[in-house]
Order: C-alpha cells, then sequence, then structure tokens
C-alpha cells in the first residue's frame, strides 16, 4: 500500500500545484488579458488590409445614396418619428434648434409639388416627404447651416432603416421657396429650406465612392 499512497500524494501535489500557478496567473494578468480582448475587439471592427472601419454607424454613412424611385409601400408612423428624431439630434448654433419639419402624407400635396418644383419630380412616387424649415426669429444668421445639418441627420436615418431618400433643395432659390410657401400657407419667419422625399426603394443599388485623398490637406495647403 506505501507505493500507491506515495503516489497518490504527489498526483494531488502536483495538482494542488498547478491550480495555484494558473490562479496566480490569472490575478497577475488580468489586467494584461483584458487589454488583449480590447485589442481584438478593436481588430474585429477593421477590414484585413483596409484602414476603413467596419463600424455600422460609418457604414451607414458610406452606404447613403440619393434614390429618387419608390415601391410604393407605406412608411410606419413609427420610422416617420424616427428620422424627425434624428432630424432634431443634429447640433445647432448656439443650440438654438431653428428648425421646423412638415410631413406631407397628401398625394395631392405630393403630387402638386413634384409637377411644380422639377427638381423635386420625384415626389410624385414617394410615399411621404418632409419639408425641413427655417425660423429666422430663433436664428437669423445660421438657421441654413443648422438646417443642413438637420437635412443630413435624416438622409443617414433613411438610410439606416432602410428608406429611400434625396436631398432636393429649396434655399436658396427663390422660385422654389414661393411655391413651397404658397403650398403651406408659411409665416413670414419661416424659410423652406428642402424637401426629402421618402419611399422604399424601387431597385437596389450602390453607393458612390466619393473619397478624394487629393482634398485632404495636412498642416498646410
Amino acid at each position: 500500500m506505501q507505493p500507491v499512497i506515495k503516489l497518490a500524494i504527489v498526483f494531488c501535489s502536483v495538482f494542488l500545484f498547478a491550480c495555484q500557478g494558473k490562479s496566480g496567473r490569472v490575478s497577475q494578468s488580468g489586467e494584461s488579458s483584458a487589454n488583449d480582448d480590447n485589442s481584438k475587439l478593436i481588430s474585429q471592427k477593421y477590414d484585413a488590409g483596409s484602414s476603413v472601419v467596419q463600424n455600422q454607424t460609418l457604414q451607414t454613412i458610406l452606404n447613403r445614396k440619393s434614390v429618387r424611385d419608390y415601391t410604393g409601400q407605406e412608411i410606419s408612423p413609427d420610422i416617420m418619428e424616427q428620422l424627425l428624431r434624428a432630424g432634431m439630434a443634429a447640433p445647432s448654433s448656439k443650440d438654438r434648434r431653428p428648425w421646423h419639419f412638415i410631413v406631407i402624407s397628401d398625394k395631392v400635396i405630393l403630387e402638386n409639388l413634384g409637377t411644380q418644383l422639377k427638381n423635386a419630380s420625384c415626389l410624385k412616387g414617394a410615399d411621404k416627404a418632409i419639408v425641413v424649415c427655417g425660423d429666422d426669429e430663433l436664428s437669423d444668421n445660421c438657421w441654413f447651416l443648422d438646417c443642413s445639418a438637420a437635412t443630413q441627420n435624416i438622409l443617414i436615418a433613411a438610410e439606416a432603416l432602410g428608406l429611400g431618400a434625396v436631398w432636393t433643395a429649396v434655399y436658396p432659390y427663390d422660385d422654389r421657396a414661393g411655391i413651397v410657401n404658397k403650398t403651406f400657407n408659411l409665416n413670414k419667419n419661416i424659410h423652406p429650406f428642402a424637401i426629402i422625399p421618402l419611399g422604399y426603394p424601387l431597385e437596389e443599388s450602390e453607393a458612390k465612392d466619393k473619397f478624394d485623398e487629393s482634398r485632404i490637406h495636412y498642416d498646410k495647403w
């Protein structure tokens, strides 16, 4: 029995030593392991051989494109609210938020505006549209800049939600503004900035790769 007992004692000793060693390594290298995990997580966001971050938000921005043909499928009120929330999340000068949004669902209005505004003829096939307006009583000098940011937010949100959209300019064209002013009987302090036709895309399309390294300047012109 003696050899068996000795063998059992040796086995237990080796097992306990191995456990202690493993525990010690975990405690001593815990911070290092966390850093390794973070590094792996970050590295997963990059495409191998590419400097482009594989991030959903950035990918949505890069995938955004102008869409003018739609299926006719109805856009739900919940999705419209998400678009408007995105628009109102935009930055604005001194946080004045000088924007107003007119949601168009009436097909007669969409048809009439699409007929009168040659640059926005796709309104005739859109399910809905958003007119982005600026209030010069809230911001007399920056409302058009703030409305630009709100418009871009809505376009990116539309892409994220699987919608097609396009920026059709109203400002700074007096003839276009006159048509919109008359259609909605806008107050004098309210200026139509852009109309965003909305709908589910009739067909898939790819965004243009607009990256142009020649437009980048480092520390000097």
